[in-house]
């Protein structure tokens, strides 16, 4: 009996955490449930994806991505890698080889070995949200060379046409920053456009020491971008209006996470002696404004 009154009790703090005056709770994953994230909610990225990064995803794989103490945890590791998506007689690998590249170079990412692993994943087709708060608590890893993310992108369209969210971005180089931008596609220019803000905080130690909740508040006029409880900065939603009349940020937006390792951003510089680099993710939760 007294187990039971424990694991009411539990519950019912579970449930206290959850509410927030104004809004509903319609959704959440606390990664307390298994050994690997819910396959009916998460899909993996797999491979050399993007920015010129350094890291290659793997699919599946627990040393990178798992569930651990309740925890969904993104680990970056230095190994060398085979690269089980490299094909040497690949089209695009023999055009670079005959047309771009230099003896003994290889494109980003078409190279035969990574020498670092990490782990995306993603709610694509699965889960995605039109409006609402969606919050992510969570501690990043520190380091010269990393960069963990939280955001989301429109389902529909390519990128930028389909809209980025940028939730949380930090980068290892800047160890104070923490930043939220909006992407999206100028109606005018034709081309990428962006606006964000950052915060900073006082020291390294306020930035990885401890868990903190990166989110946003999102309705048809605006998105706020808040840490912890500060709200940083609002984007209006008009900015992105296209000349047909739609808008990506009035479509429904699937939730990323993952952790990049050097690439555009990251930089050039990767502290190896950070690695394993572990981004623990405490739970993701989603609400409706109360009408």
């Amino acid at each position: 009996m007294r187990s039971i009154a424990i694991l009411a009790m539990s519950l019912a703090l579970v449930s206290v955490a959850q509410e927030l005056p104004g809004w509903k709770l319609v959704w959440a994953d606390e990664f307390d449930k298994g050994t690997e994230p819910d396959p009916a909610v998460w899909n993996y990225e797999h491979g050399f994806v993007r920015n010129h990064e350094n890291q290659f995803y793997t699919n599946k794989r627990s040393e990178n991505v798992r569930i651990e103490n309740g925890m969904l945890v993104i680990e970056g590791r230095k190994e060398h890698f085979k690269n089980d998506l490299f094909r040497e007689n690949d089209a695009r690998f023999m055009w670079f080889k005959e047309n771009v590249m230099k003896s003994g170079e290889r494109p980003w990412n078409m190279a035969e070995y990574a020498e670092y692993t990490s782990g995306s994943i993603n709610t694509r087709h699965k889960k995605f949200w039109q409006y609402g708060r969606i919050e992510v608590r969570a501690k990043i890893p520190v380091g010269k060379g990393t960069w963990p993310a939280i955001w989301m992108m429109g389902e529909r369209k390519g990128w930028p046409a389909c809209g980025e969210i940028d939730i949380m971005e930090h980068v290892g180089k800047e160890p104070l920053n923490i930043f939220g931008t909006i992407h999206w596609l100028g109606a005018k220019q034709k081309k990428h456009s962006s606006r964000g803000a950052h915060v900073t905080n006082p020291t390294p130690q306020a930035t990885y020491d401890d868990f903190h909740v990166y989110g946003i508040e999102w309705d048809e006029k605006q998105i706020v971008i808040f840490y912890d409880n500060n709200k940083y900065f609002t984007y209006d939603i008009s900015l992105a209006d296209q000349e047909d009349g739609s808008n990506p940020f009035r479509q429904p937006h699937y939730l990323l996470l993952n952790l990049a390792i050097g690439g555009g951003w990251g930089g050039p510089i990767i502290d190896d002696s950070k690695f394993p680099a572990k981004y623990y993710v405490d739970y993701v939760r989603v609400y409706e404004k109360v009408k």
